[in-house]
C-alpha cells in the first residue's frame, strides 16, 4: 500500500471516529460548572435547564458550584477538563467578557480556551433609586444627567457589570457620576435604601423585592430592548437617545475548546429546544431573565462582541482594579 493510500485511509478513520463519538454521546454524567456560589442567577438558570437537558440526552446532569476569584476558579476547571462534552460551564458576563481585561495573571483566555455552545438567558440590570430620592422617573434622571449634576452610583464591586453600567452611562452622557464600590450586592442595596448613594444597577431579580415593597424605584433597564419581566419600564437607551447603551448580565453554556463539533451542535439544538418551550420561558421570566436563542456561531460572535465592548469601556473610562 502506498504512503498516500495509507494517509487517506487514516484520515477516513479519523473523520468516522468523530461522528461515532457524537452518536454515542453522552456516555456518563454531564457536569455543569457554575463559577459562583449557589443561589445566584447563573446557578438558578443552570438548575432550571439541567433537568430537561438530562431527559433530552438520556443521561444524568448535575450542577457543581466552584466559586472563587470572580469566577476564574470554576472557569479554569472547565478549561482543563476533557473536551468530550461531559463538563460544561454555565458562563456569565464577568468570567467570559470582563475578567480577561480586568484580572492580571489569569491562567486561561476565554476566547481561545472555551467553545461557545448556546446562550441561555439575558438578565437586564435595573437602574434604581431609593424611594426617598427626588428623581421619580427616567426622564427626570436623563435631565439630571444632562445637567451634569453630581451623583454617586453604587456597585457590588469594581469590575462587576453594575460598575461598568455606571461607567458606560458616564461615557455616553458626559454625566458627573462617581463610583462607590461595595463588597457585594447586599451592602450596596442597603446604602442605596439608606440614601447614602444616589443610584445603583443591580440585576432585576435582586431589585424586584425592594421595588415591590416600594422601598426603591426602578427607573429603567440597562438592556437595549425592554425586558419581558418588566415590559412597562423603559430602557436607559430610550431615555438618553443612545441605541449603543446595552449592559446586561448574561448566561451561556461553554465547553473546553477541542470539544467535537457534532457534540457542540447537538448540545446547542437540545438547549435551544428547551429554551423555546413555553414553560422554560415562563420560569426564566419569573426569575427576571429574558430568553435569546442563538446558533453556535451567533453565540460565539455575541460573546466576542461583549468582550470587545467591556475592553472599550475599560480603556475609555480609565478605570482600574481597586
Amino acid at each position: 500500500m502506498s504512503v498516500s493510500v495509507r494517509v487517506a485511509a487514516l484520515l477516513a478513520l479519523v473523520h468516522l471516529a468523530v461522528p461515532a463519538a457524537a452518536q454515542s454521546y453522552p456516555t456518563q454524567t454531564i457536569k455543569i460548572v457554575v463559577a459562583y456560589a449557589p443561589g445566584g442567577t447563573g446557578d438558578i438558570v443552570a438548575r432550571l435547564i439541567a433537568v430537561p437537558l438530562a431527559a433530552a440526552l438520556g443521561q444524568s446532569v448535575v450542577v457543581e458550584n466552584r466559586a472563587g476569584a470572580t469566577g476564574a476558579i470554576g472557569t479554569q476547571a472547565v478549561v482543563s477538563a476533557a473536551p468530550d462534552g461531559h463538563t460544561l460551564l454555565l458562563g456569565q458576563t464577568g468570567e467570559i467578557s470582563i475578567n480577561q481585561h480586568w484580572i492580571k495573571g489569569l491562567t486561561y483566555d476565554a476566547a481561545k480556551d472555551l467553545q461557545p455552545i448556546a446562550l441561555a438567558s439575558v438578565v437586564p440590570l435595573a437602574l434604581v433609586v431609593s424611594s426617598k430620592s427626588t428623581i421619580s422617573s427616567m426622564d427626570e434622571m436623563a435631565k439630571v444627567l444632562a445637567d451634569k449634576k453630581a451623583l454617586t452610583f453604587a456597585s457590588a464591586g469594581t469590575g462587576t457589570p453594575g460598575h461598568f453600567a455606571g461607567e458606560f452611562l458616564k461615557l455616553r452622557t458626559g454625566a458627573n457620576l462617581t463610583h462607590v464600590p461595595y463588597k457585594g450586592a447586599g451592602p450596596a442595596l442597603n446604602d442605596l435604601l439608606g440614601g447614602h448613594v444616589d443610584m445603583y444597577f443591580p440585576g432585576i431579580p435582586a431589585a424586584m423585592p425592594h421595588v415591590k415593597s416600594r422601598a426603591m424605584r426602578m427607573l429603567a433597564v440597562s438592556s437595549s430592548s425592554r425586558s419581558s419581566a418588566t415590559p412597562n419600564i423603559p430602557t436607559v437607551a430610550e431615555a438618553i437617545g443612545d441605541k449603543q447603551f446595552d449592559v446586561t448580565l448574561w448566561q451561556g453554556f461553554f465547553a473546553p475548546k477541542a470539544t467535537p463539533k457534532p457534540i457542540v451542535d447537538r448540545l446547542n439544538r437540545e438547549i435551544n429546544r428547551i429554551l423555546e418551550s413555553r414553560d422554560m420561558q415562563t420560569r426564566l421570566r419569573d426569575a427576571g431573565a429574558d430568553v435569546r436563542t442563538m446558533s453556535v456561531d451567533q453565540f460565539g460572535a455575541f460573546a466576542q462582541a461583549e468582550s470587545d465592548k467591556y475592553l472599550q469601556i475599560i480603556k475609555e473610562s480609565g478605570v482600574k482594579p481597586e
